[in-house]
């Protein structure tokens, strides 16, 4: 794959939705998510801010698998 999007934060919640990964908590702008094996992340939800490649890079890591793989789901 070329270049990483820059996506809308509620995209990303439907990619992690789509892998089984349910929210578990809110702190402020902040929501994260959990799945079953005990994964986790944080996806930001600043008005009128997306979410950068490389946040979406550290996002994937923090899920174990790669910006392609998370891609797939779109």
């Amino acid at each position: 794959m070329g270049s990483i999007p820059v996506l809308k934060p509620r995209e990303v919640v439907v990619l992690l939705e789509r892998l089984g990964f349910v929210g578990v908590r809110q702190r402020g702008s902040h929501r994260q998510f959990r799945h079953a094996d005990g994964r986790g992340t944080t996806v930001p939800f600043r008005c009128g801010r997306d979410i950068s490649p490389t946040l979406l890079r550290k996002i994937a890591r923090d899920i174990g698998i790669t910006v392609e793989e998370l891609l797939e789901r779109r």
